[in-house]
Order: structure tokens, then C-alpha cells, then sequence
């Protein structure tokens, strides 16, 4: 061994001393520190060199964005620290987590050896000083320390790192530093000039850090930012960064905290704060006020909605929201999330006090809005039993469609609130459901006293494997029991079996034969009243109906060279099975097919009602043409028929051209390639070809520049009558259903763009018969790494009772890890 007296030598053999044994290989010296208490990061006296006079360095944001991993910025979609939307529609909570097992301390035992990694040792005896260099890297724990060098004093037991100092911290935590002195396990220290590189792109900046007890970080001159550097000007400032006097990182409650502080929008100052907080990036959950937001509407006034997001815990949380009106009563909304092995719960309760209503409609005929209290209760949840079976509710209810306008609440755009329990099964080949359902009328069209209750609703499907004759049988029951204050009750069993059995012919042409069968039982009182208005009053009775059927298809291919693929296909149905006309569908209650439509869709349908309170008899036979032309990249598909009968049918609405013997003709034609679809379909009459039915929907563009029509119209409209007061008993030639002879005829049309940053939709629909606009709304939002910037217009036109149509600006400023604000208009 080599060494000066009274300075520093270069080891060039093993040397042994008390607590420290260092071998020389090659380059590469490992350095083993077995006896804590005598080594470089043991536990005794402190002693820090002192970083003063730290003036703020912007330069610091430009060497942190040369020294950090490129790929440690990746997660430029993350939402603010309190992510996703509560009912209101303001920011809400973050997703809950499930109970996950404890983590491993981020702090060091002192107990655990400390290894090194350096390309050579320098001992210093006389000063008691031990400095490895080059390419140092030390690890204890889950803790690492990079750095050129450096140099530990063996008599105070602080070592002191220099030259490109990295810290890697178990959370995932990355500091970077120029300088570092550092004690007590790596739980003390200070750093000069240190960049911390922070979950999901954060990037905390400071021109000096102590650390006290692995806890807390105290700094000077902050910088804070989630945003990437310009990478042509690395010197400008970011989009966005708080600039603070001085900050404290708590490593324990997972906060930032900053005084005098200043957010800045490229450099510019836009707000000062004598104090902010926010959770630490790595925080998927921290109670607090969240962000508020503010708002303006016409019944409202000006009002402010202050969220509070608390953490109740591993697997539960609560949002507190209060809504501060200037021209009536505050309310107070609680939205509760709770997750369980099983399952999860969602409940959102909200009260509000009424000082005065200019409304004058009501959530019923004869329930109109006073002042007073006014509440809502929005509940869900959905559990697993086994792989079997599942069970869950739901629960809406408000105390009136005032109220949810009033205050914007979501459910405001739907005429009925719906709630129900169930019960689900799934078998190998099977499904069961039982539900019970009740609904509240929430728009003033609706008589909650003709609103029914169904208890139950249970059905049952199965479908069986092929047997021996080749063909497929299920079955399904549908069975319910359904009750109102003023209307028809009813209670039906059902079963319907089928058996389908497909072939192929000689010459390729497919086959499908199928035996089918229905039978309905119904105990029915007040059919005299809505829905049905039949000529008597109570039933108990039974049908059935069997239907044989047999479907044969000749599809005829053939490739036309560079011109692609063509395929034409006939295809013929026919059907036998008993009449069912003649008006004696009117004893029976009508529950599931008061609306139905002829099309393409079920022109080869055995029943084209939607459900079996209604079924389609009688002999006939349904014919079509079905085309379809590849090309390249293009797809041209169509088909067009017909249905003819033996009879006539007036089971079916006028107006939905199946009543006489040869129905409407119906078609459709499909156009698709790259960066386009068309589809369009139509009915039209049999007899003079006016169109009764016709929609057509396009899209068509790049996919950052899409455009979108649609059109759609009817030439009637055929509703059941319900303008009739509750209870209205009418005579027995009282039609069942009102036919509208004005037609329906809307267009749409769409357009929405995405160019790097920006996103754009718009839209605009239009009713052409009558010459008006029914809704117009467009949206616009700019995304970053660090930033989101959204706006939406949304105006109606269509009046309900005596609304009269309304207009909703929003517009949301977020910044990622810090939250969102927002401001609404309606």
C-alpha cells in the first residue's frame, strides 16, 4: 500500500479496517460496509453544511430536463388529482381503490448493510475520510444513490455527494442534485440545485432541499410543473408552473405545500396565493376541497358549488358538494362510493330548500312545485355471488322534474325515473333474471297514478345443443305482474318454444326449417282505461299460437377479376300459422308492443311486434333480394322485399303499411370503404312507391377531419292515446291508438376534428317540416401533458309543458395533478 502522511493516496492493495473491509478489482472496487454503526449512512451525530444565499435558478427546469429519463414523462393523460364526474357534473373523486396490501416503508431501518459500487477508493487516515469515485452507486434497502463522487467523514457520519447525484426513492421518486450531504440512512440531508422528478410527469424544482427525518423536504425557490420542456428552447418557460418563496414536500401525508406563490402561464403571472396545497402526485386519493366552481342560470342566479372530497377508507369515499345560489335556497349534495370484494355502491342523496318557484308545472297532473324542500336519492350497485349468479339494484327518485332542472341535475333529460332490484343467472346455455320495477313520472305528460309498478318481472332463456336430427331448441318465458293506481293491471305468463333446423342443398342454397309456438295466460282488470281502452273491463284468458315456417337461401357468387366479388341472393319464406286479426287482440292487456316498426330489420321476423302482447298470425309468405358487391377496399350491400298474406291484418297500426295483403316494400343499401360509410333504408308504398318510412346516416373524412349527416322521416307518426285525465272511463268505439297525419321530418348533421392538441364536434339538428331548429351544440377542447381546456355550447329548442327550451355554456380549466375549475351557464 501507497499513501502520503498527511494526505490522500490511491489504494493499490486490500486494506482492512475496523467496520470496513474494500477489495481492489480491475476498476471496479466492491465495497461491503457490514458494521452500520461505523459506516457512512449509520444513525449518530448530524452534521450539515449549510446552503445559503439560494437565489431562484429557471435554468434548474432545463438541466432537470436533460438529466431525466425521457420516458418518465409518459403519462400525459392524467386527470387532476380528484378525476372522474359526479351527478352533478362537477369534478368528482377519483376512482376508489380496492384494499391493497400495506406498502414497505419509504424510510431507511439504519439496520440493513449498505453496497457500493465505484471505479476507485480514496482513504484518507489522518482525516478520517473515505471517498469513492467514479460511477458511485450505493444501495440500502430499496434506496439508491448515484453520483461521481462520493466523499464520507468517518467521525460525523455524513457523507457528501457530488457531480450528477441521483436519488432513487422506493415510491418511485427521482431527485436529482448538484451537491448532497447526507446522514441517519438517507432519511437527512440537504441538496443544492435539486430537481425532483415526481408520478405521472410531476417535476418539483428547488435551489435548495433539506430533508428532516425521511419525512419532510423543506425548500427554497420552488418551481413546480407537470409540463414537458420545449424541446427547440429548453430555456422558455413551460406551459404552466407555480413559482413559490418556499414549499414542504410531506413525505408522510403525501402533500406540497406552498407559501408565496404565484401560478404562471408561460412565464406571465396569472394569480397569486399566500398559500396552496395540493396532493402529492403519487396520491390517487387525498381528502380536501376540491377545486370550486361557479355558474350563472336563470332560476339559480349566480351560484358557486364547493366540493369537499373525503377519504373514508382503502375501499370507501365521500363527496360533499354545496350549491350557493343568489336567488333561492343553498343545497347539499352527498355522492357516496363504497367498494367491496363482491361488488360495488354508488349513492348520491342532495336536499335543497325552495325559497320561492316561478315554475307553475308539475312532476305529475296534479302535483305541482311549492316551495319548500325539495330532494333527490340516486342509488345503484351490482354484487357477484359466484360464477353463477349476480344481484344488484337500482333506486331513483326525486321529488320533482322542476327540482332536476332547477338545479341541472343529470336525469333531468328523461321523462320517467326508473328503479328496480334484480337478480341474474347464467347457466351453460341458460339465463334467468328476476326484477321488480317502479317508475316515477318526472315530466308533466306523465300521471305517476298511471305509472305501473312491476312486481315481478322474471324470465328465462335456454338453449339447447344440436340433437339428433341436426336442429337447435331453446325456449323462454317472460313473466310479470304489473299494477297502477288508475290504468290497467295485469299479470301474464308466457312460454315460447322454438326449433330451428338448417340445411344445405345440393346446389349451395341454404335452408332453415323452424317449428314455433306461444302461449299466453292474462288476468287483466281495467282494460277500459289506458293503455288499451278495450270495450270491457276485466279478463282472464288464454292464447296460443304455432307457426311453421320454412326460409330458403340461394346465394349465386362469382369474382369478376380486377372488378372484386359479387353475390346475389334470393331469398322466400313462408309461414303457416292460425289468423289472429279480427279485433280480438283488443281483450287482451298491451304491455310490451304498443311500438313497432316495419323494415328490413324484421322482414323475415316471425313477429315483427316487439314483444308478445301482440303476435303477428296468419299465412304468408315473405320474399327479398339481398346483393353485395367487394370491391377493393368498397363494400356495396342491399336488400330489398316484401310481405304478402292471405288475409288482412289489422292487429298492426294504420300507417305501418303490413295491414293489407301485400305490405309496404321495404330496402336498404349500405356503402363502406376507407374513410366513409353510408347506410340508408326506406318503406315505401306498395301501391303508388310514396315513401312512408326513410333514414339515412353518412359519415365520411379522415379520421382528424369527420363529417356526419343524418335524415330521417316518417310519414305519420302512430302513438297510443294517453291525453285523456286518470281514471277516464271511454266508450267501447273509443279508438286504441290516434293516428298523426303530420309527418316527421328531420335532418342532422355533424362534424368533429382532431388535430394534435385540439379537439372539435359540432352539431346541428333540424325539424324541416316544421321549419324550426330542435338542438344545436358544439364542443371544443385543447389536451397537453399537463393541461386540458374544454367548452361545450348546448341549445334546445323543444318546449316541455312550459319549458321552453334552454341554453348550457360550460367551460373547464384543468391542471393536471392540481384539479380542475369550471363555469356553467343555463
Amino acid at each position: 500500500m501507497h499513501m502520503k502522511r498527511n494526505g490522500i493516496g490511491r489504494m493499490k492493495t486490500r486494506l482492512v479496517l475496523p467496520g470496513l473491509t474494500a477489495s481492489v478489482h480491475d476498476h471496479r472496487l466492491s465495497l461491503f460496509l457490514g458494521v452500520m454503526s461505523a459506516c457512512m449512512l449509520a444513525g449518530g451525530a448530524s452534521a450539515f453544511a449549510q446552503v445559503s444565499s439560494l437565489q431562484a435558478n429557471d435554468s434548474l427546469f432545463n438541466q432537470f430536463n436533460q438529466t431525466s429519463s425521457p420516458g418518465a414523462s409518459g403519462s400525459s393523460a392524467l386527470e387532476p388529482a380528484m378525476v372522474g364526474s359526479d351527478p352533478n357534473g362537477a369534478s368528482a373523486p377519483p376512482p376508489v381503490a380496492a384494499p391493497s396490501p400495506r406498502k414497505k416503508s419509504s424510510t431507511v431501518s439504519g439496520q440493513t448493510p449498505v453496497f457500493f459500487n465505484a471505479d476507485h477508493l480514496i482513504y484518507d487516515r489522518d482525516g478520517s475520510l473515505v471517498s469513492p469515485e467514479g460511477h458511485v452507486e450505493a444501495w440500502q434497502d430499496d434506496h439508491v444513490l448515484r453520483a461521481d463522487k462520493v466523499t464520507y467523514d468517518r467521525n460525523t457520519n455524513v457523507a457528501a455527494a457530488s457531480g450528477n447525484v441521483v436519488l432513487l426513492e422506493p415510491d418511485g421518486e427521482v431527485l436529482f442534485s448538484d451537491y448532497a450531504e447526507l446522514s441517519q440512512g438517507m432519511k437527512d440531508g440537504v441538496m443544492k440545485n435539486m430537481r425532483a422528478l415526481l408520478k405521472f410527469n410531476g417535476r418539483l424544482v428547488a435551489n435548495g432541499m433539506r430533508r428532516t427525518d425521511g419525512k419532510v423536504n423543506d425548500m427554497s425557490r420552488v418551481l413546480y410543473t407537470t409540463c414537458n420542456l420545449c424541446l427547440d428552447d429548453p430555456k422558455k418557460p413551460p406551459f404552466w408552473q407555480i413559482r413559490a418563496f418556499t414549499g414542504t414536500q410531506d413525505l408522510e401525508e403525501k402533500k406540497i405545500e406552498y407559501q408565496d406563490a404565484v401560478m404562471e402561464i408561460y412565464g406571465i403571472p396569472v394569480l397569486y396565493l399566500p398559500y396552496m396545497s395540493h396532493p402529492d402526485p403519487s396520491v390517487r386519493r387525498k381528502s380536501g376541497f376540491m377545486v370550486p366552481g361557479i355558474g350563472q342560470s336563470g332560476y339559480l342566479g349566480v351560484f358557486a358549488r364547493v366540493p369537499y372530497y373525503l377519504v373514508i377508507d382503502d375501499s370507501s369515499d365521500v363527496t360533499l358538494t354545496a350549491t350557493l345560489p343568489s336567488q333561492t335556497g343553498p343545497q347539499l349534495q352527498a355522492y357516496y362510493r363504497k367498494k367491496f370484494n363482491s361488488g360495488d355502491m354508488q349513492i348520491n342523496v342532495a336536499a335543497a330548500y325552495v325559497a320561492s318557484s316561478s315554475r307553475t308545472d308539475s312532476n305529475a297532473y296534479y302535483d305541482p312545485i311549492r316551495p319548500g324542500f325539495q330532494g333527490l336519492i340516486f342509488a345503484k350497485g351490482e354484487f357477484v355471488y359466484d360464477d353463477t349468479w349476480r344481484y344488484g339494484f337500482n333506486l331513483n327518485n326525486a321529488t320533482s322534474a322542476a327540482y332536476l332542472r332547477d338545479y341541472h341535475i343529470s336525469g333531468v333529460g328523461t321523462n320517467v325515473l326508473s328503479n328496480n332490484i334484480y337478480l341474474e343467472g347464467f347457466g351453460q346455455g341458460s339465463y334467468t333474471r328476476l326484477n321488480a320495477m317502479s317508475y316515477q313520472g318526472i315530466s308533466g305528460s306523465f300521471a305517476n297514478s298511471t305509472v305501473p309498478y312491476v312486481l315481478p318481472h322474471y324470465i328465462y332463456e335456454y338453449a339447447g345443443q344440436p340433437d339428433s336430427l341436426g336442429g337447435h331448441f331453446s325456449l323462454r318465458t317472460d313473466d310479470f305482474s304489473v299494477l297502477r293506481e288508475q290504468g290497467v293491471s295485469d299479470q301474464r305468463a308466457s312460454l315460447s318454444l322454438n326449433w330451428d333446423r338448417p340445411a344445405i342443398g345440393r346446389f349451395g342454397d341454404l335452408w332453415k326449417f323452424t317449428l314455433h309456438g306461444d302461449t299466453v295466460a292474462y288476468n287483466a282488470t281495467g282494460l277500459n282505461q289506458q293503455p288499451v281502452y278495450a270495450p270491457y273491463t276485466s279478463t282472464t284468458d288464454a292464447r296460443a299460437l304455432p307457426q311453421a315456417a320454412v326460409e330458403v337461401r340461394v346465394p349465386l357468387a362469382r369474382t369478376a377479376g380486377q372488378w372484386g366479388t359479387q353475390v346475389v341472393e334470393p331469398i322466400a319464406q313462408l309461414i303457416v300459422a292460425p289468423n289472429t286479426g279480427g279485433g280480438g287482440y283488443r281483450y287482451f292487456p298491451n304491455e310490451d308492443s304498443l311500438v313497432t316498426q316495419f323494415t328490413d330489420a324484421n322482414l323475415f321476423s316471425l313477429n315483427r311486434f316487439n314483444g308478445l302482447d301482440r303476435m303477428e298470425g296468419g299465412i304468408r309468405a315473405n320474399v327479398g333480394l339481398h346483393a353485395s358487391w367487394k370491391y377493393k377496399t368498397t363494400m356495396l350491400d342491399g336488400l330489398v322485399g316484401q310481405s304478402y298474406r292471405t288475409h288482412r291484418d289489422d292487429t298492426f297500426m294504420p300507417g305501418l303499411g303490413l295491414s293489407d295483403r301485400a305490405s309496404d316494400i321495404v330496402g336498404r343499401v349500405s356503402l363502406s370503404g376507407i374513410g366513409y360509410d353510408l347506410t340508408t333504408r326506406g318503406r315505401f308504398d306498395h301501391k303508388s312507391g310514396r315513401i312512408h318510412y326513410g333514414e339515412a346516416v353518412a359519415s365520411f373524412g379522415p379520421s382528424w377531419l369527420r363529417a356526419s349527416v343524418g335524415y330521417l322521416y316518417t310519414a305519420e307518426n302512430n302513438f297510443y292515446d294517453l291525453t285523456y285525465a286518470p281514471g277516464t272511463v271511454l266508450p267501447a268505439s273509443t279508438p286504441v291508438y290516434q293516428l298523426v297525419t303530420t309527418p316527421r321530418n328531420e335532418a342532422m348533421l355533424g362534424l368533429s376534428t382532431h388535430y394534435e392538441h385540439w379537439r372539435f364536434s359540432a352539431y346541428a339538428r333540424r325539424n324541416l317540416e316544421a321549419e324550426q331548429m330542435v338542438a344545436l351544440g358544439g364542443d371544443i377542447a385543447y389536451e397537453n401533458e399537463c393541461f386540458i381546456l374544454a367548452m361545450r355550447l348546448y341549445k334546445r329548442y323543444t318546449s316541455i309543458l312550459n319549458d321552453t327550451g334552454n341554453e348550457t355554456i360550460m367551460f373547464s380549466l384543468t391542471f393536471k395533478t392540481l384539479g380542475s375549475f369550471g363555469f356553467r351557464a343555463f
